[in-house]
C-alpha cells in the first residue's frame, strides 16, 4: 500500500536546473488559468514575453505596465504537479509575489456565478502537497486574512471559506461533494492545496483568489454558463492588481 511519506531531504533535481535569473523579470506575477484573460489583457494593453517555460507546452510569461507597476502574467496548466513545477521556475526567474486567480466550481447554489472567494485552508485530496508538507486533512493558507483585509479596504464583496482540492475532476460525487460541504468547504478545484504547500514549504508568499464558476451541489453538474460571461475578465485583471499592491513580501508570522 502506498503511504504519503513526506521526507524533508534535499532535493536531487532543483528548479535552478532547469531555470536561471532573467534581467527585468516582474517581481509581481498574476497567474490565471483561462487562455481568454491573457487575450483580455492583450486586447487592453502592450504587453511583452519576458521569458517561456517549457512544460510539455511552451507557457509565455508575459510583462506589461499598468499604473506605474511593472508586473506579469502567465497561463498555467491544470493540476497540481505541472502547476507547481512552473510555479518553482517563476521564482527562479525572480518573482517575489505571486498572485493566482481562476474559477472553482461551487459546492453550494447560493454561492453566486462570478463571486469573489478568499479560501482559509485546502483539503489535500491530491498528491502534490504532500511531497512538500508532512500528511493532514488540510493545508492552512496563512496569507488569508491578509487577503481579506484588502478586500475589506477595497469594499468588495466576497466570502471565505475552506476549499477542496481534487486530481479527479471526473469523480466529484455527491458523497464526496456532502462530505466536504459539512467541513466547510464551498468551492472546489484542483491546485490550491499544491500551490500552499509548496509556498510554505519555500517560505515565499502566494496568495489566490477564486471566483464561482460551474454548480456540483446538485442532482446534476450545472455550467451556469460562467465562460460566456466576457466582461468580468478584465475586471478580474484589474482586482487582482490592486490585491497585489498592497500584498506583503512576507508571509505572516515571519
Amino acid at each position: 500500500m502506498i503511504r504519503h511519506g513526506f521526507d524533508s531531504g534535499e532535493e536531487l533535481l532543483k528548479p535552478v536546473h532547469l531555470a536561471q535569473p532573467v534581467e527585468g523579470f516582474p517581481k509581481t506575477v498574476l497567474v490565471t488559468f483561462q487562455r481568454k484573460v491573457v487575450e483580455a489583457l492583450q486586447k487592453r494593453l502592450p504587453v511583452e514575453t519576458v521569458s517561456t517555460i517549457n512544460a510539455c507546452v511552451e507557457v509565455p510569461i508575459y510583462r506589461f505596465s499598468y499604473q506605474g507597476q511593472t508586473l506579469g502574467l502567465y497561463l498555467t496548466t491544470i493540476g497540481g504537479p505541472a502547476t507547481v513545477g512552473i510555479l518553482e521556475e517563476v521564482w527562479v526567474k525572480g518573482a517575489e509575489k505571486v498572485l493566482l486567480f481562476g474559477t472553482c466550481g461551487g459546492l453550494d447554489a447560493d454561492l453566486p456565478a462570478g463571486h469573489l472567494i478568499v479560501p482559509t485552508a485546502a483539503y489535500r485530496d491530491e498528491g502534490t502537497s504532500f511531497h512538500y508538507l508532512p500528511p493532514s486533512d488540510y493545508v492552512e493558507i496563512p496569507t488569508a486574512d491578509r487577503l481579506a483585509a484588502i478586500f475589506d479596504e477595497l469594499e468588495l464583496p466576497y466570502v471565505r471559506s475552506k476549499t477542496w482540492t481534487t486530481d479527479a475532476i471526473y469523480r466529484e460525487t455527491p458523497a464526496l461533494v456532502e462530505a466536504r460541504r459539512d467541513e466547510g468547504c464551498l468551492t472546489v478545484e484542483m491546485e490550491a492545496a499544491a500551490f500552499f504547500a509548496v509556498s510554505q514549504y519555500h517560505g515565499i508568499p502566494l496568495a489566490q483568489l477564486l471566483y464561482a464558476g460551474d454548480d456540483v451541489s446538485g442532482e446534476s453538474w450545472d455550467s451556469r454558463r460562467w465562460d460566456s460571461q466576457r466582461g468580468v475578465r478584465w475586471d478580474l485583471i484589474q482586482t487582482a492588481i490592486r490585491l497585489t499592491e498592497d500584498f506583503p513580501i512576507k508571509q505572516q508570522g515571519e
